[in-house]
């Protein structure tokens, strides 16, 4: 199912807050960052979380997962007195570096599609806030345009394999949703096949990676997410439109944060 064009765009709402503050009398056990957030920590069963730009729009998405009954990400349960968010802790196995060996298990790059796609018709009917009305959809200047064509529904984006939890091998859950926009479902699949297939330059591989055959792995994920013809047919332009748009991106981190 995809999303209808005249589906209502609406801005995201305040991020919502516990009706009492959540205690910090545990001890906290810090958890891996990713690429975007640091200072995330385990306390009891729940995960801590500082609070940036993107957590009103990731406090919406979780939020309306939780209404919609999917159950493959974490819950916002609120905030604690430390202002961080707080969402439930989601057991299992997590990649971390270096990516293990079962990275390159074809069964489990068929469950992470499945579970992609499950994510992506969860979320789907949730309105899609205007990119003008959040500066994080901002494309820096001199970012081409993109040929994607217009948001279906606010994609995670990430499905890196330190984002996937898995039990018995099967993959059970998205977490990390920082990077949550406005995408179509070419953009969503694209992004996975970044990561798993992988569809990158085999010196920028993780070494897991790098004897596997990134077109089978690709042909497997693509018909393990059920993507139509239609947007099997836009995911090569729509890829490279995105590596070309995510190089002013970077440059532009780079300006305002440091690093190279």
């Amino acid at each position: 199912m995809t999303a209808s064009h005249s589906r209502r765009h609406v801005q995201p709402a305040a991020p919502a807050a516990a009706e009492g503050l959540w205690s910090d009398d545990e001890v906290e056990v810090p958890l891996p960052g990713g690429d975007v957030t640091d200072g995330v920590v385990r306390v009891g069963d729940t995960v801590r979380r500082p609070i940036g730009p993107h957590s009103r729009l990731v406090h919406d998405v979780l939020t309306h997962l939780d209404q919609v009954g999917f159950a493959g990400s974490p819950r916002f349960l609120g905030l604690d007195a430390k202002g961080r968010e707080v969402l439930t802790f989601v057991a299992g196995e997590v990649a971390g570096r270096p990516w293990p060996a079962w990275v390159a298990d074809e069964r489990r790059i068929v469950s992470v599609a499945r579970l992609v796609r499950s994510y992506d018709d969860a979320v789907v009917t949730l309105p899609i806030p205007e990119s003008g009305a959040d500066p994080q959809f901002a494309a820096p200047a001199g970012t081409p345009p993109s040929v994607a064509g217009r948001a279906e529904l606010l994609g995670h984006m990430d499905v890196t394999p330190e984002n996937v939890v898995f039990r018995d091998a099967e993959a059970v859950a998205l977490i990390d949703f920082d990077l949550v926009r406005p995408a179509t479902r070419a953009e969503e699949v694209g992004n996975v096949l970044q990561w798993w297939a992988p569809l990158m330059p085999i010196e920028d591989r993780e070494p897991v990676l790098r004897d596997v055959d990134p077109i089978a792995r690709a042909m497997v994920i693509v018909d393990a997410y059920g993507l139509s013809d239609a947007d099997r047919d836009l995911l090569v332009p729509v890829m490279r439109n995105a590596a070309d748009r995510t190089w002013y991106l970077m440059k532009q981190r780079a300006e305002d944060l440091g690093g190279g």
